[in-house]
């Protein structure tokens, strides 16, 4: 049976191998950009699959324009790009690229950590500019790390690979989230209640997806809470925090700093915030190594293709419409 699938945005190999092996016909959008809802919805029409990407909105005309579609293969851990009821009421399966990601991840963390805290961006500024003056006793002085508290509110697998490489710097470690973490429980965390995270932490980091819940979940009241020495540090999805209310408090110093790899409306920043010197900003980079985004490709290919081939996908979000299709 020959299959029309669609890849939305240029990806990595072996992904596009992997689908071309068992497609009759590949659509693709070859450039490394995303596509116009018009462009989008042209080159879903008629696919049995589709694999995409976090920069697209997969909602219910998408679903519709790919009539017939069996599988959308998210090439991304997080899925909130994707209406999942609208795809399931459909019968269309939905999967994603769990795990991959978290050391990559964690190590862009740890640079946002370090970064913010020690001042290197800034510094960095400084001497290109040529206004090094030279070595000082009061000069850029920036945050301690080592033996300071960490707290990480959302503990999944990234949340615990950075308490790991935490150790290292004799961190004191609070966590929080709906349930309790055995991983992190073992090294010697503790979990807290969200105000006593805020209130305590030295460095709050990020690490929960994206939902009705956790939108703004970082808000003004939130901020408020945090002790003017501390550092906000967001590898997980912009959204979380209210990055308005995070431009006000830090130019008024109510926070020492953030590091940011998320923005609220992705790839704008909120008014102000790239004026404010005590925030690390880099253009989501959480997953951007070589080996990270091959592997990512992989896996979203491998999922088109156990569908395509009659097998169930390995990274199913929707396995009732897999029982209810077998």
């Amino acid at each position: 049976m020959s299959h029309r699938v669609a890849i939305t945005r240029r990806i990595p190999e072996p992904g596009p191998s992997l689908v071309a092996a068992v497609a009759g016909e590949v659509v693709a959008n070859h450039d490394d950009r995303p596509l116009t809802r018009d462009e989008l919805l042209s080159l879903v029409s008629g696919c049995d699959a589709v694999l995409c990407l976090l920069t697209d909105t997969i909602d219910s005309d998408v679903l519709d324009a790919a009539k017939g579609c069996k599988i959308v293969a998210n090439m991304a851990v997080g899925y909130n790009n994707i209406d999942l009821a609208a795809a399931t009421a459909r019968g269309i399966l939905v999967t994603n690229t769990p795990g991959v990601l978290t050391e990559c991840t964690a190590d862009l963390t740890w640079a946002l950590i370090l970064g913010v805290a020690r001042r290197v961006a800034e510094g960095d500024v400084e001497m290109r500019a040529g206004r090094f003056p030279g070595w000082g006793p009061l000069y850029m002085l920036g945050g301690d790390v080592t033996g300071k508290t960490l707290g990480l509110i959302g503990p999944g697998r990234i949340a615990t690979a950075v308490a790991m490489r935490a150790r290292g710097f004799d961190m004191k470690i609070l966590y929080h989230g709906r349930r309790s973490s055995p991983s992190l429980d073992a090294i010697g965390a503790e979990a807290v209640d969200l105000f006593r995270l805020l209130a305590e932490s030295d460095f709050v980091s990020l690490h929960v997806p994206l939902t009705s819940e956790t939108h703004h979940l970082i808000d003004a009241k939130a901020l408020a809470r945090m002790k003017p020495s501390s550092y906000l540090i967001n590898t997980a999805r912009g959204p979380v925090v209210d990055e308005k209310a995070l431009v006000k408090i830090l130019r008024e110093g109510g926070i020492a700093g953030a590091g940011l790899d998320v923005y609220e409306d992705e790839p704008a920043m909120a008014p102000g915030l790239a004026d404010c010197p005590n925030a690390l900003l880099l253009p989501h980079l959480g997953s951007a190594t070589q080996g990270t985004r091959a592997a990512m490709s992989r896996i979203a290919a491998e999922n088109l293709v156990a569908v395509l081939s009659g097998c169930k996908p390995p990274n199913l979000l929707n396995p009732e419409v897999w029982r209810e299709t077998t």
